[in-house]
């Protein structure tokens, strides 16, 4: 079996190591062609279009920045759709729309192929450590066959239904980061401006009822001032976009998503920092 991966970023060239390290032949495509230098050190073959990726393998895996590239890789004039044979399935593990994983679905179905929906959750650490939470839409039998795969980069692997559950699901997620990364920034900015010792604010709460993932992962790399993404700040700004669209239609409103919308608008659209992680949040604290 030979996979295929187009979009090997932050994320995705972690993942597709790890794919490669378990010995699989593997496919590579990446805008910047630069970027997937390290895979093919390591074993990997170059294809100059995600096309040409859907030609050479039997699954082929995605992982960009925005639901535009993800309609670009498999629906435009060189994308997947246009060289996807019958039997082969694509596993868009971009976190999108439901809408669109739910589009790829039924046209891969036209083509006698098969489809996946599959974000993740975990950040740059999860992803190298192959620890990410894996959240999965499309059938059964698909899913069954894909998930040897999907355990070779994470701890927890869920089927939640037909396409668009997957990102569904990542939407729940983000919903709830948004409420963790904008606790762990505000109780780090109050904690020293009480003149709290930060290094021992950060051991108590983590051993009580304020812990979270937010806190243990980004925390200490604010202390260090470390705002490199593990993930970025422009795309889980859309993310938030996403997830409120998908709230209004719906009909249910959500305020504190809301506001860490406009908090990550302010920091993006207006601070210019969408390049930092999601941790440079701080940063509109300290300008005020």
């Amino acid at each position: 079996m030979k996979l295929g991966f187009i979009g090997t970023g932050v994320m995705g060239g972690a993942i597709a190591a790890h794919l490669l390290d378990a010995g699989y032949e593997l496919v590579v495509y990446n805008r910047t062609k630069a970027k997937t230098d390290a895979l093919i050190a390591k074993g990997a073959t170059w294809a100059g279009t995600p096309a040409e990726v859907a030609q050479q393998s039997d699954i082929i895996f995605s992982m960009v920045g925005y639901p535009t590239d993800v309609e670009d890789i498999y629906f435009g004039k060189q994308g997947i759709f246009s060289a996807l044979s019958a039997g082969k399935t694509v596993v868009d593990m971009t976190t999108s729309t439901p809408t669109l994983a739910e589009k790829i679905a039924a046209r891969a179905e036209a083509l006698k192929a098969h489809a996946l929906d599959a974000p993740v959750s975990g950040g740059d650490v999860g992803a190298k450590n192959a620890t990410l939470t894996v959240m999965v839409g499309g059938d059964q039998a698909t899913y069954d066959a894909v998930k040897p795969l999907f355990e070779l980069v994470g701890q927890k692997v869920h089927l939640f239904g037909p396409a668009g559950k997957g990102q569904h699901t990542k939407m729940a997620n983000q919903i709830m980061i948004a409420g963790t990364m904008t606790g762990t920034v505000e109780m780090m900015v109050y904690a020293q401006h009480a003149g709290l010792n930060m290094t021992d604010v950060l051991d108590t709460l983590s051993s009580g009822g304020a812990d979270n993932w937010s806190m243990d992962n980004y925390a200490p790399r604010i202390l260090k001032g470390d705002y490199t993404p593990g993930f970025f700040a422009k795309h889980f700004l859309k993310d938030l976009r996403i997830a409120l669209d998908e709230a209004d239609k719906m009909k249910l409103d959500l305020p504190a998503t809301k506001l860490a919308k406009q908090l990550y608008e302010t920091m993006v659209d207006e601070k210019g920092l969408g390049d930092d992680g999601t941790q440079g949040l701080i940063k509109l604290y300290e300008k005020l």
